[in-house]
C-alpha cells in the first residue's frame, strides 16, 4: 500500500511544532522531517551504473560510476562530489562496503573480483577471486567481518551466493536461487537477508556459530515490480530498494512496511544509511544518474559499527 500520504502526516504533526518553536526562540534551524526525499547531486554526474553507495563516517557518501564508468565517486555532504578512484582497467564496480579498518571493499562484477582498497593511500588489491562467480554485486559485512556477495546472471534469471571470509577465500552458500541482487546481514549477525530481483522476494536464512548458513524462509514478497539493494539500521529494520516503484520501503525484522519513501525517480538502485549522524539514506537513483536523500528515525547498522571502531 502506498504510504505516502500517512508520511506525511506524520511530518506535520512531528515537525511543525519544532519549526515554529525554533523560529520563536531564534535557535538553531529545526531538524528536517523524516522519510522525504530530496535531490542531493546534479542531474547526470552519474552514469546509468550508478551504485554501490557506501557511507563513511565523516558524512561522505562514495557510489560507482561517479563521471564515467569504472570509478568511484566522493560526494560531500554538500552535494559537491569527485571522483575518489579509477578502478583498474576493465573492472566496473557494484557494491561498496568498509570493513573494521575502514577499508573499502569493491564488487568488481565483470572480473569475478572482490577488492580492497587501503583507506589512506588509497592502493586496490584484489581481495577475492574466483571464476565461477557470474557477476558479484552487492555486498554485506557480518559482525565477525565475513562478507557475503550476491552473484546474479541476468541473461539465464538465476543466481549465487558467495561467503568470503577473513582470508580471501570464497565459498559458494548457495548456486541455485533467483536472480540474487541485494543482501544483508542482520545487526545480532545471526540472520542473512537475500532479495532475488526478478522473482520479488526476500529470504532470510540463520546463521550458525559455525558460520553454516540454513533454514532458508521467506521474509517478504512482492506482487509487483523489481527489488535491489537493502540495508539495516541499528534496530534490524531493513531499507529495501523497489527497482521500477519509484521508492524505498522501510521493513521491520518481522517482515512489516513500516513505511514507503518516494524517491524521485523510477529506478532507484541501492541505498546507504549515514550522515554526521547515521541517520540520512542515500540512494542512487538511476533516471536522473544522482544520489537523492532522505532523513530517517534510526541511525544505519553500517555507520554505527564503523563508528564504534
Amino acid at each position: 500500500m502506498w504510504r505516502r500520504r500517512f508520511v506525511g502526516a506524520l511530518g506535520c504533526v512531528c515537525v511543525l511544532p519544532a519549526v515554529i518553536v525554533a523560529a520563536l526562540s531564534g535557535q538553531a534551524e529545526a531538524p528536517l522531517p523524516l522519510f522525504i526525499a530530496a535531490p542531493m547531486t546534479e542531474v547526470g554526474v552519474f552514469t546509468s551504473g550508478i551504485e554501490g553507495p557506501a557511507c563513511d563516517v565523516e558524512g561522505n557518501v562514495y557510489a560507482v560510476n561517479y563521471q564515467r564508468q569504472g570509478t568511484i565517486g566522493r560526494i560531500r555532504p554538500d552535494g559537491s562530489g569527485e571522483v575518489y578512484l579509477e578502478l583498474p582497467s576493465g573492472s566496473v564496480g557494484n557494491g561498496i562496503r568498509f570493513g573494521s579498518q575502514r577499508e573499502m571493499y569493491v564488487a568488481d562484477y565483470l572480473r569475478h573480483n572482490v577488492f580492497t582498497v587501503h583507506p589512506i593511500s588509497r592502493a586496490i588489491t584484489v581481495y577475492s577471486h574466483d571464476d565461477n562467480m557470474n557477476q558479484p554485486n552487492d555486498l554485506a559485512m557480518a559482525p565477525d567481518g565475513v562478507l557475503y556477495a550476491s552473484d546474479p546472471n541476468w541473461s539465464e534469471g538465476n543466481g549465487q551466493v558467495w561467503r568470503i571470509g577473513p582470508n580471501g577465500h570464497a565459498d559458494r552458500l548457495f548456486g541455485d536461487m533467483g536472480t540474487t541482487n541485494g543482501i544483508e546481514v542482520s545487526p545480532d549477525g545471526r540472520t542473512l537477508y537475500v532479495g532475488e530481483s526478478d522473482q520479488r522476494v526476500i529470504w532470510a536464512f540463520d546463521i550458525g556459530l559455525d558460520g553454516t548458513v540454513f533454514g532458508k524462509r521467506v521474509f517478504i514478497r512482492f506482487a509487483d515490480y523489481g527489488l535491489d539493494g537493502m540495508r539495516s539500521d541499528v534496530d534490524g529494520n531493513l531499507y529495501v530498494t523497489r527497482y521500477g516503484a519509484g521508492s524505498v520501503l522501510k521493513v521491520s525484522p518481522i517482515g512489516r512496511i513500516l513505511q514507503e519513501i518516494n524517491v524521485l525517480g523510477a529506478r532507484p538502485s541501492n541505498i546507504c544509511l549515514g550522515g554526521m549522524d547515521g541517520r540520512t539514506a542515500y540512494v542512487t537513483e538511476v533516471d536522473h544518474r544522482r544520489l537523492v536523500r532522505f532523513r530517517v528515525d534510526r541511525p544505519g547498522l553500517a555507520w554505527h559499527r564503523l563508528r564504534s571502531k
